[in-house]
């Protein structure tokens, strides 16, 4: 699924990389106890630690470093059994120390991988590069006062875990499918709740473009801070024209970091990219090596959950679903766990038609996540088994179906209040089909003609006269037997 630009002299491809930073799932900040709830008054969650004053000592959070480990496990990643922590130096209004925490030749996360469902039916592998802990900086805030900027400092220590891709992605389908399922990852882990519009992940893309066939990589530019899976996958598809574009007129193509304008659709200059050696990275004196216990991270590893990738190959050989259902409903993990409510002693196809095709088109239509659906999993479930009992038709079900996305009552009771019940009485079915013959002989002598494919005009007729209670299939045997 490479992306191909032509252009005047030759086709070009373009290669991706990406770092996404990933907020940890935690109480309280990597090297202090100050909270991390998100939308708290400007600098209100700081310790003297987060505000750089000094003569303050870091403390490690356990927690965060056990998220870290799960997280690379779920990657299926190495884990490094001794990693180091770095200062990475350089001076920004938000960042009160004058230098970030970070970890830099010793990750805590080594080489691991990610498998990706495309949409052509294909898997593609890319290549994680490591995983690394750090603490995040503050926030500038420039659009408060014409003349002045303003800093919260609320951020500042929140734990992060920076995940770096190798140059394996070649099109923004890829990246959206690689952060996406970066994302499903790390809500079943429990370890980022990966919320991009409060900005608890965040993408950084590198971006290059080569002739098609070449294996050779060339300058790249950095899109910083895009905090939307579109957004990313828009910056990258501009970026890659516009290096083509220099390319193709003998320009050359500059390392910096840009930033992409959302209203513009397009990338902009922010500033040259900068090297490691311009970081003066050097191991902090404040900090020891952290050292684990390879039976400490088996214990991590033993707890794990089951991951999309394994609960799609259970869902496909468990449910018998196909491949691109089973990929659905795994995609989240509180979507996996209403489909098994709703299977629960029912038909797992025809329940994975009704979550994916009815709930997820009201869902998409009201705005709601899962967790937010007016028909809970319970009542879903409780319809199919009325429809398989054969209580009501499917099409009455669809008009029940309606009737407790607005007023969010069991199945059950709408089917009573409303009299649907199915007509599953012989008799009744018989009348409806004699008074639909005698009203249309001309159609009956066209059927008897040869027009069979007529058989469905009066299946038509027979539920429109029963007011769509009627059992189907009883309206087909006895309109076969009658014409």
């Amino acid at each position: 699924m490479s992306l191909v630009i032509k252009g005047s002299t030759k086709e070009w491809e373009v290669v991706i990389g990406l770092e996404v930073h990933a907020q940890i799932t935690s109480k309280s900040k990597l090297f202090s106890g100050a909270s991390v709830n998100f939308g708290a008054d400007p600098n209100s969650q700081v310790s003297f630690i987060d505000a750089g004053m000094p003569g303050m000592l870091p403390v490690i959070n356990r927690v965060c470093v056990e998220q870290a480990i799960k997280t690379g496990l779920g990657l299926k990643a190495k884990i490094n059994l001794k990693s180091v922590f770095a200062r990475k130096n350089y001076f920004y209004a938000d960042l009160p120390q004058g230098y970030q925490i970070s970890q830099y030749e010793l990750p805590i996360v080594g080489e691991g991988v990610i498998e990706l469902d495309m949409s052509d039916g294909q898997t593609r592998s890319i290549g994680i590069e490591r995983l690394h802990l750090e603490q995040d900086a503050g926030k500038s805030i420039h659009d408060l006062h014409p003349e002045k900027s303003f800093i919260d400092l609320n951020r500042s220590g929140i734990a992060l875990m920076e995940i770096v891709s190798k140059p394996d992605m070649r099109s923004p389908e890829e990246v959206g499918a690689y952060l996406r399922k970066l994302r499903s990852i790390l809500r079943y882990l429990g370890t980022c709740d990966g919320n991009m519009d409060e900005g608890s992940m965040r993408c950084d893309a590198n971006v290059s473009v080569r002739p098609v066939g070449s294996e050779e990589l060339r300058t790249r530019c950095e899109i910083k801070n895009v905090n939307s899976v579109k957004f990313v996958m828009q910056a990258i598809e501009y970026e890659a024209k516009r290096q083509v574009d220099i390319y193709e007129t003998n320009g050359e193509v500059l390392q910096e970091t840009r930033l992409f304008d959302q209203s513009k659709v397009e990338t902009r200059p922010m500033r040259s990219k900068e090297f490691a050696h311009d970081y003066r990275y050097f191991p902090d004196p404040d900090l020891l090596p952290l050292e684990l216990d390879q039976k400490y991270v088996d214990k991590i590893k033993q707890n794990l959950p089951e991951l999309p990738d394994e609960k799609k190959s259970r869902f496909i050989s468990e449910y018998n679903l196909a491949e691109y259902d089973a990929g659905v409903l795994v995609s989240e993990n509180a979507v996996a766990d209403y489909f098994e409510i709703v299977t629960k002693g029912r038909d797992p196809k025809i329940s994975a038609n009704w979550v994916i095709t009815n709930l997820f088109s009201v869902l998409n239509k009201k705005g709601l996540s899962i967790k937010e659906s007016p028909v809970s999993a319970l009542n879903l479930g409780q319809l199919i088994g009325l429809i398989e009992k054969n209580i009501i038709s499917g099409r009455i079900a669809k008009d029940v179906f309606e009737i407790m996305v607005e007023e969010q009552k069991s199945p059950e009771a709408i089917v009573e209040e409303k009299g649907l019940r199915q007509i599953s009485d012989t008799g009744s079915i018989e009348a409806a089909v004699e008074d639909v013959i005698s009203e249309n002989p001309d159609k009956v002598k066209e059927y008897k003609g040869g027009k069979t494919k007529l058989i469905g005009w009066f299946v038509g007729q027979v539920m429109k006269k029963t007011k769509g209670k009627a059992n189907p299939g009883l309206v087909n045997k006895v309109l076969s037997e009658k014409l």
